[in-house]
């Protein structure tokens, strides 16, 4: 038992705590409020507490766990709303009505509920006929049935000591503190498993990201996709539509679990989470979202310090369903907010402050986060992955600001975001200027076996988007009318491509999700059309007797025109449209002859 000697806000230096090691968990004040050893001098351990600590006094009493600050994994998270320290809100709620008070209590997994274990037959056949099975980490044991869309996998955790399995748990209705297995070295596997947050959990190898994480947004699979447990980051200043993207994202990407951390945004917008998710249906179970999607409501009038921590509470979750086997997408709201709690409780620490007073170790914390991403295979043998999406925040849209720039550095996918997009409620607001994706390679043979033409068509899209910025500059200046009709029918393409393509509206039933099939096919047919006018321009038939066959217009509805599960409206579409140009090719072919 120690005391504590200063407080400075949400650090305080304690003395007395003999034997307690860094980053180990403590319990401080008459209230026991949570926090975290991070630094150790002499004879004073710097504790950094997650809670409101308004009316602790020196001389309080602070006591060590002598555990890291840890998440317990088990049956029972998904759908789940947590802080940033695994505190359940729905059940502080219930205990302590609308504001969280210090020191308040919840188990992260309901004690007292049954779940029913169905062990590993095969295993369950070894063991019971003598064999000796090793205690491997990563070892199956079972399976709980967690929700219609996730099947809890009980397996041996990575740290046990060693041995072999001496028994397995039969059939039947368990707690999450009853044990699943014992090994011969004496160590009891229960149900549900405490695991440190800041320590990644091992895996046998790394895969490469060559899978896409399929999001349904056309600008972001088409143009600037992201794999499989990649990383990307999506900067954009207020009102640019970062969290909409996230939400978005997290409600149609094709990733089996979500896990939405709102570390310091606004709470308003983790209400929005709220109370969309539960409406939205998985469009591959037709169930509900939240069975498979967990939540980390860590908002800007929690306690600051609470922030910094939530990032690696949510990414010890996703591991952890990582290695059963399923795939994981992080949605992270907003790193700038989470490097804004680690600017404060630096300068709360007296260190020496870098650029714009962010801590000099803030590159190093932001590689530590979205290296825990990857796809790999794991312990078990099996494949599975985490993909972290962070949104940043920079002040004024300035994309130079330390954490942007920082970021860029770990990050392989950047969706920079346009302020005057979004102001032209364009939205997804992603420039096709400023972002990029190094993933485009090691994807396409992946797309190429959607559509052989994904490649050729995403390039041949991106040369004429440039064509048109350039073309813009000279427009500002002289005007369009200056312009002969071939530049004017890349500006004529390019606003299809934008109004027809690259924009989605989210409330459109057909429009809101766009299956790759239907992706490449649009985009297809968008470039013959330009192809195809562009003959007939060279043969010398004038832009407005193209814009006279109301083709434009009936491109660019065809996003929201052709459903997902009827592909064959484009055929009939392509159909009428060579039919137009045909009829135009051949009649400016036979005045040329003429």
């Amino acid at each position: 038992m120690g005391l504590v000697r200063r407080i400075s806000g949400p650090i305080i230096r304690a003395a007395g705590l003999g034997g307690a090691g860094l980053f180990d968990l403590v319990e401080v004040g008459e209230k026991r409020i949570i926090g975290e050893i991070v630094r150790l001098e002499n004879d004073e351990a710097v504790i950094q507490v997650y809670e409101d600590n308004t009316g602790l006094k020196a001389g309080s009493p602070a006591r060590s766990t002598g555990r890291p600050l840890s998440a317990l994994l088990g049956p029972g998270l998904m759908g789940t709303i947590y802080d940033g320290i695994q505190r359940p809100l729905e059940l502080l709620f219930e205990q302590d009505g609308a504001f969280m008070i210090p020191g308040g209590r919840g188990n992260p997994l309901d004690q007292n509920k049954k779940w029913h274990f169905v062990p590993d037959p095969a295993l369950a056949e070894k063991i019971a006929a003598g064999k000796n099975v090793p205690a491997a980490g990563g070892l199956v044991l079972g399976t709980v049935k967690e929700t219609e869309s996730i099947t809890c996998k009980i397996m041996v955790p990575p740290n046990v000591k060693g041995g072999h399995l001496a028994s397995l748990a039969c059939e039947g209705d368990y707690t999450v503190n009853e044990i699943a297995a014992k090994t011969s070295m004496g160590e009891e596997i229960p149900i549900a498993q405490w695991w440190p947050v800041r320590l990644p959990r091992p895996i046998a190898g790394r895969l490469s990201p060559d899978q896409p994480l399929i999001t349904g947004e056309r600008v972001i699979d088409i143009f600037f996709p992201i794999s499989r447990g990649g990383t990307a980051a999506i900067p954009g200043g207020f009102g640019t539509g970062k969290t909409m993207t996230q939400h978005a994202v997290a409600k149609w990407c094709d990733a089996d679990v979500i896990i939405y951390i709102g570390c310091g945004e606004r709470g308003n917008e983790m209400t929005d989470v709220l109370s969309e998710f539960p409406q939205l249906l998985d469009p591959r179970t037709g169930r509900s979202l939240m069975e498979r999607t967990l939540l980390i409501a860590n908002t800007s009038n929690m306690p600051v310090a609470a922030r910094e921590v939530s990032i690696y509470t949510g990414v010890t979750l996703a591991e952890f369903y990582r290695d059963m086997g399923y795939n994981v997408a992080i949605m992270a709201d907003s790193t700038s907010r989470w490097a804004e709690a680690l600017r404060e409780l630096s300068g709360r620490m007296e260190e020496m402050p870098a650029e714009e007073g962010f801590p000099a170790y803030l590159p190093t914390r932001l590689a530590e986060f979205y290296e825990r991403a990857g796809r790999v295979r794991t312990l078990s043998g099996s494949e599975g992955s985490v993909s972290i999406i962070g949104a940043v925040s920079p002040p004024g849209g300035d994309f130079s600001e330390p954490v942007t720039q920082h970021t860029k550095r770990f990050i392989r996918c950047f969706w920079a975001l346009d302020r005057d997009l979004a102001n032209a409620r364009h939205y997804p607001a992603i420039s096709w200027i400023d972002s990029y994706s190094e993933y485009a390679e090691e994807v396409q043979p992946w797309w190429e076996r959607v559509n052989p033409n994904w490649a050729e068509a995403r390039r041949q899209c991106m040369d004429l988007l440039k064509q048109e910025q350039r073309l813009a500059e000279i427009v500002r200046l002289i005007g369009p009318d200056a312009l002969p009709d071939e530049q004017k029918l890349v500006l004529l393409t390019a606003q299809i491509i934008k109004d027809g393509f690259l924009q989605q509206n989210a409330f459109d039933e057909i429009d809101m999700y766009c299956v790759p099939q239907k992706q490449i096919r649009l985009l297809e047919l968008i470039m013959e059309f330009h192809e195809r006018a562009h003959t007939c321009i060279k043969l010398g038939a004038p832009l407005s007797k193209i814009t006279d066959t109301g083709l434009k217009e009936s491109v660019s509805r065809l996003k929201s025109t052709v459903k997902n599960d009827a592909l064959g409206g484009f055929n009939a579409f392509e159909g009428k449209m060579r039919y137009t140009l045909d009829e135009l090719e051949r009649n400016y072919r036979t005045k040329e002859t003429l």
